[in-house]
């Protein structure tokens, strides 16, 4: 399954459970992201969808790294299962 099909579908599904999603750019800053989650709570997530088997790119590892420093969330995603379990464990915690 490509990239964009999981994304949607598991975008799709974060909207059924009242969670705001955001496609994430950044003009100043390379390789954040792909999205940014909001549960209804407002507890922040980011995710990184990549196609099935394929790894966040060097300098997308070193983004990763420098938010979680911060304290934030950040999910590679490669399939829509776990895109839905994230987005379940994401919610559950509200």
């Amino acid at each position: 399954m490509l990239e964009k099909q999981i994304e949607s579908k598991v975008c799709e599904y974060a909207k059924t459970k009242n969670v705001l999603v955001y496609k994430f750019t950044s003009p100043a800053r390379a390789a954040v992201p792909d999205r940014l989650f909001i549960a209804p709570d407002g507890r922040v997530w980011f995710c990184e969808f990549k196609r099935e088997g394929q790894k966040p790119t060097p300098a997308q590892e070193r983004e990763h790294a420098k938010l979680r420093a911060q304290k934030v969330n950040v999910f590679v995603i490669d399939n829509v299962e776990y895109g839905k379990a994230m987005v379940d464990i994401m919610v559950m915690k509200c």
